[in-house]
């Protein structure tokens, strides 16, 4: 069991704009690792601006891996990702190289660290039907189904992730079964990466400074290009997929497009909703990862990383 467990992965995460990219890929060079993504939104091919996607000069130092799986227009499933995922780190450590996990979407960094899919089986016709009665009727009809066949609460699930929702829901029905009393069994189970030493260092700033970078980043974003962006992804099918069309900076700049939001509030717009996201993701990490580091990114060195 030793031998098995000296294989290690080091995660980096921390909140949106807190600075993950440029330390992971000095660490990463300085170690002769690879970075796997954990950004829900890297999967997506042409959501680059609006992502922060790492750029080809970057991706040119150090590879890069689960980025740019899939049309904007397709769903990405966390089965998908944790088959990937485990792929990825098996050719990684058995070129000899680190793995080094960098991003910062809980639900996929979950996955390093306990079991995140159940055995549940849903029917590709169901999985239709709850996704044309999502377009027809709203999440809102989803949350309140999912109320009535929950009546014990919906601990944690993101009520505002379409998502989310939308995979609970199915569950429940093809089940007959609660969240709750999924969960108790699935605790239980293994998770993919049980193996594995994980080694993991999240990243903060005080909240005014990250603040700044965030309105400093929107600015970039729409300088680069953001609108045009959208355009683009629009017409190659972004609103079919609700999770990547509802991201922050891509469903401001829709309801830019639509006339339902003046250009001129589109940088404050973004800014704010990207706040109320690194106020998620900063309970998310107090209260769902295990024991891990914390370190002020602004005087962070590769050093202290791991």
């Amino acid at each position: 069991m030793k031998q098995r467990m000296s294989k290690m992965i080091h995660v980096l995460t921390g909140p949106t704009a807190v600075g993950k990219t440029e330390l992971a890929l000095r660490w990463a060079e300085a170690n002769g690792a690879e970075i796997v993504s954990c950004d829900a939104l890297l999967f997506y091919r042409g959501m680059d601006i609006g992502t922060a996607k790492p750029a080809a000069e970057e991706r040119a130092r150090v590879p890069h891996h689960l980025i740019d799986l899939c049309e904007v227009n397709e769903g990405m499933d966390i089965t998908d990702y944790v088959r990937m995922a485990q792929a990825a780190v098996a050719d990684i450590a058995a070129r000899g190289r680190k793995v080094l996990v960098a991003g910062g979407s809980g639900f996929y960094l979950k996955a390093f660290f306990a079991p995140v899919a159940d055995a549940v089986a849903v029917a590709p016709e169901l999985r239709s039907a709850i996704a044309a009665q999502l377009m027809a009727e709203g999440l809102p009809a989803l949350v309140a189904e999912l109320e009535r066949l929950n009546p014990d609460g919906l601990g944690g699930l993101d009520v505002d992730n379409p998502r989310r929702v939308t995979r609970a829901l199915e569950r429940c029905r093809a089940s007959g079964r609660t969240l709750a009393g999924m969960a108790a069994e699935f605790a239980q189970q293994p998770g993919p990466f049980s193996e594995w030493a994980v080694c993991c260092t999240r990243l903060d700033r005080e909240p005014d400074e990250l603040n700044g970078r965030i309105a400093k980043r929107v600015d970039a974003m729409l300088a680069s290009g953001l609108v045009d962006e959208v355009r683009r992804l629009r017409a190659a099918g972004l609103e079919k997929n609700l999770s990547a069309a509802r991201a922050i900076g891509y469903r401001e700049t829709l309801a830019v497009l639509d006339g339902e939001l003046a250009e001129t509030e589109l940088p404050g717009e973004i800014a704010k909703n990207t706040r109320g996201l690194v106020k998620k993701q900063r309970t998310w990490f107090r209260s769902q990862m295990p024991e891990h580091r914390v370190l002020a990114a602004e005087a962070a060195t590769v050093a202290d990383l791991f």
